[in-house]
């Protein structure tokens, strides 16, 4: 697929890194010349998702560097602000999120926010059967089941 964007950028935690995690980066990639990706800080995915990540986020954003479909790594601490202060310095044209945010308050409001200039919102399918929430919830089961 020739990619139809100049400059991409799409956003997460990338918590627990896992394949669904890769799809979105690799799918991302495949509409863009040049992927920015956002990491989200300890701190903000504390504040959002009321969870402390399990990999530090110095951590995380050396993981996303490391991946080949990334061009730039850069963190995010802030759900709308953070994704203005981006396009400010970037000017993306296009920010790529899975399918499962589509429709929620957050995103509704992104996507106000973003339309006035010009960017366009991408919803790609969602990995199911793996995510991050997945992952913390089997993994306290076993530790549970061990004590």
């Amino acid at each position: 697929m020739t990619p139809c964007y100049k400059v991409g950028f799409t956003v997460g935690a990338f918590d627990l890194f896992h394949i669904g995690h890769l799809n979105l980066l690799k799918r991302a990639k495949e509409y863009c010349d040049f992927l920015i990706v956002g990491v989200n800080t300890d701190a903000f995915v504390l504040q959002y998702k009321n969870i402390v990540p399990v990999i530090a986020f110095e951590e995380r954003i050396t993981i996303i560097k490391s991946i080949r479909y990334v061009d730039l790594a850069v963190s995010q601490d802030s759900a709308e602000e953070g994704k203005l202060t981006v396009w400010r310095k970037y000017q993306y044209e296009v920010l790529i999120t899975g399918d499962d945010w589509k429709g929620t308050e957050v995103w509704s409001r992104i996507e106000t926010l973003l339309q006035p200039l010009g960017v366009d919102i991408l919803y790609l399918p969602y990995t199911h059967g793996v995510s991050t929430s997945i992952i913390r919830k089997l993994l306290e089961k076993r530790i549970d089941g061990c004590v």
